[in-house]
């Protein structure tokens, strides 16, 4: 075929991140209504180091969802929190919660060493920790992060400033607990082993080449860099990946280089990225990439990660690409919106139209939160 230009390779993208044609998504369960389960074994695994951020990014696809919908479909185990990849927490398919950890949790393991150091960790201080959560766990089933730190310190280990995160994030990385869903706004964990009763368990090439495919389809057309930025695995077990995946992964030419796509999405090219989208920080759309150009001017970039901190600012999406950030204060009762051009052309250009379908976007917003919004243009 031709090669893709930028404006058929966004299309193709807002397509595979379940953003735009939602009669038409190639590949994906178009019998019925999208679910927790059915988006998040799309994708794989999505951000959700931000409980809010990552609620609406299920919500934001799934036409008719409420926040109080999504929690219970997290309570009923359609999806789990963790740390599977780059050390980051990620909503994941609770059946390759194990699996994943393993496969890519290697590397961020490996790395805490330093951040032990730091915190003046000995190994067999986390090593008591992992033991002393495996036996609190074990007996209560469910804990509160509060809890979790009350048997740490019960059992003498000290927690202060970031040691406590470390400890319960470690345990995680190592696949012995996981992160249930919030008692009201307190954060709780489980042992996976007790949760997840009936994991898969791919061997090694075979889980490379799940892991492979579920990134591009999910977000397609992307690089092999993109692959290993993402996942953070190497680049030869991205390649070992993409040669399992076979012919379920497709290269093609792009006016930006060499990308991965799946024939699927190719046999259907989608007309176009339209549309206005209000999305989490904390989404796929932003932080599925390494080269993020298509979708964010770079003159904005600041204004979207405030001194480059790793902490993105939730967006408004026009035509596939960002328009301005937003964020809400909740009231007793309403939702007020603060929304906010990005200060580069493309915000200049942001026109009483573009407003309006951005307002209009609010609405399925209001109708998650069961608030209704009000929108401040700054």
């Amino acid at each position: 075929m031709s090669t893709l230009t930028y404006s058929e390779i966004q299309a193709l993208r807002m397509r595979a991140l379940l953003l735009t044609e939602a009669d038409a998504r190639v590949g994906f369960a178009q019998s019925a209504s999208p679910t927790v389960a059915s988006i998040v074994e799309w994708f794989g695994a999505m951000q959700a180091q931000d409980v809010a951020s990552g609620l609406w990014s299920f919500g934001v696809r799934i036409p008719g969802a409420t926040e109080a919908s999504v929690v219970q479909a997290l309570e009923s185990k359609e999806a789990l929190r963790t740390w599977p990849m780059r050390g980051t927490v990620h909503f994941v398919p609770p059946r390759d919660a194990k699996w994943m950890v393993e496969l890519m949790g290697a590397k961020p393991l490996a790395g805490a060493a330093k951040r032990r150091e730091y915190l003046g960790l000995s190994q067999a201080t986390v090593e008591l920790a992992v033991d002393t959560l495996r036996d609190a766990l074990g007996e209560a089933r469910r804990l509160t992060r509060a809890e979790c730190i009350a048997a740490l310190s019960a059992a003498g280990i000290q927690t202060p400033s970031q040691v406590g995160y470390h400890l319960l994030w470690y345990a995680s990385q190592k696949g012995v607990t996981c992160i249930a869903p919030h008692v009201g706004k307190d954060q709780t964990f489980v042992l996976l082993d007790d949760y997840v009763t009936d994991p898969l368990k791919p061997e090694h090439d075979e889980a490379l080449g799940i892991m492979a495919l579920r990134f591009v389809r999910g977000h397609g057309p992307v690089t092999l860099k993109d692959m290993a930025r993402w996942t953070g695995l190497g680049m030869r077990d991205c390649r070992t990946g993409v040669a399992v995946a076979g012919a379920a992964i497709a290269k093609v030419d792009t006016d930006g280089g060499p990308m991965l796509v799946t024939p699927a999405a190719l046999d259907s090219p989608p007309r176009d990225a339209g549309g206005a989208f209000v999305l989490p920080g904390f989404d796929e759309y932003m932080l599925g990439y390494g080269d993020r150009s298509l979708m964010l001017d770079p003159a904005g970039y600041q204004q979207v990660v405030p001194g480059n901190n790793g902490v993105f600012r939730a967006t408004l999406v026009r035509d596939g690409q960002v328009m301005g950030t937003w964020k809400r204060t909740m009231r007793a009762r309403s939702c007020v919106i603060d929304a906010v051009p990005l200060e580069s052309t493309l915000g200049e250009r942001l026109s009483t139209a573009d407003r309006a379908a951005f307002e209009n976007a609010f609405e399925p917003y209001g109708a998650f939160v069961e608030k209704p919004v009000s929108v401040d243009w700054k």
